[in-house]
């Protein structure tokens, strides 16, 4: 088993329930809780937006916007892009065209500009870029290294700079760069990039990457399960250990930061995922991680609410399947639900999440 992204692994995410998130009575009982930014307070507000796809990309714009992009779970099918701008009430297909067989894992809006990454190994690895909320695209990136395969991109403050990782090529993992706000892109140099054999990100979630002020990071797994951090827009990265249990198919899945200090990396194991031991790790000064409390659920995703102690959890796959909010930064997790979503995001206290069988919601 490789990681998740691999066509094997697919048929395990295609029998999940519907959710509907609400916090235990006795969770929102808590002081500290009722106190803070509760999104679930009154549960989710669900669409099935497109039953065939699976979906895994997910950018919250704002409390009315919100892109989400999949994977057709009928053999290659398209993968598709929607679009919403009303909370939910109706989404609009604005998907490129030309994406049979593709696997939409990620997607990136800043201002007018949207950006949408497809995994997979050589040309399935692409970056399509909208500056008009979809009604056109132009692929701005095709991967032709055979050897690559591209699983997570993110920005840096209002979009101009972007950084996608792909899994090791000749030892290290590789960092592709644009400067111009995703009209071009280009590989680094791997100087800078410690050894990282048999080591990647997953593409769970779209959040194996992710940056925080002019500081980007790498939540990893396989052989190591490390997070990496860079400085200097991904040219040179030193990496520490998650405290996540690493494996073939098992350690940090996400991250979220609330600045570049303040952090939390959520994962598990694929090929183990009712073994939920060790599944989150914090960080109050952006370089040293500390275990976490356990998720009692794989942890495909994470974001941050309003400020730095509150945070929400979630994940589904293989029966492993839930959804946790964290109140003092990631020390500590209560379930509030027994279901979950592959991707979750939030603005504010306004949260979005996205699923299996076209499932979107909305708190």
């Amino acid at each position: 088993m490789r990681r998740l992204g691999v066509p094997a692994l697919i048929p395990a995410l295609l029998t999940i329930p519907a959710l509907a998130l609400t916090l235990p009575a006795s969770t929102a009982a808590q002081p500290e809780a009722a106190a803070g930014p509760n999104p679930f307070r009154d549960g989710w507000g669900e669409t099935v937006v497109d039953a065939d796809q699976n979906f895994r990309g997910l950018e919250a714009v704002s409390m009315r916007e919100a892109w989400v992009t999949g994977e057709s779970l009928t053999d290659d099918g398209p993968a598709r892009v929607f679009r919403t701008t009303d909370r939910g009430r109706t989404w609009t297909d604005v998907s490129p065209d030309g994406t049979e067989g593709l696997s939409f894992r990620d997607v990136e809006v800043h201002g007018s500009v949207a950006h949408v990454l497809a995994i997979g190994p050589g040309e399935a690895s692409r970056i399509y870029r909208s500056t008009d909320g979809g009604a056109s695209w132009d692929e701005s990136f095709r991967n032709t290294d055979e050897k690559a395969f591209y699983d997570c991109m993110a920005f840096y403050g209002k979009g101009r700079h972007g950084l996608a990782v792909s899994d090791p090529v000749d030892g290290k993992l590789r960092i592709l760069a644009t400067d111009d706000r995703g009209r071009s892109w280009s590989v680094l140099p791997d100087k800078g990039m410690p050894r990282s054999k048999d080591e990647f990100g997953f593409a769970a979630s779209g959040d194996c990457l992710v940056t925080s002020g002019r500081s980007a990071f790498l939540i990893t797994g396989g052989k190591k399960s490390r997070v990496m951090r860079s400085d200097d827009r991904g040219r040179t990265w030193t990496a520490v250990a998650s405290g996540i249990p690493a494996g073939e198919a098992a350690g940090g899945f996400a991250g979220a930061f609330a600045s570049p200090r303040v952090g939390i990396a959520v994962g598990g194991d694929f090929a183990e995922a009712d073994d939920t031991e060790d599944t989150t790790a914090w960080t109050r000064d952006g370089r040293t991680w500390t275990t976490g409390g356990d998720l009692s659920h794989v942890g495909e995703d994470v974001a941050f609410l309003r400020g730095t102690r509150y945070a929400v959890a979630t994940g589904d796959y293989d029966g492993s399947i839930g959804s946790s909010i964290t109140t003092d930064g990631g020390r500590t997790w209560k379930r509030t639900s027994r279901k979950g979503y592959h991707a979750i995001d939030c603005v504010g206290t306004s949260c979005w999440a996205a699923g299996s069988k076209g499932r979107v919601g909305h708190n």
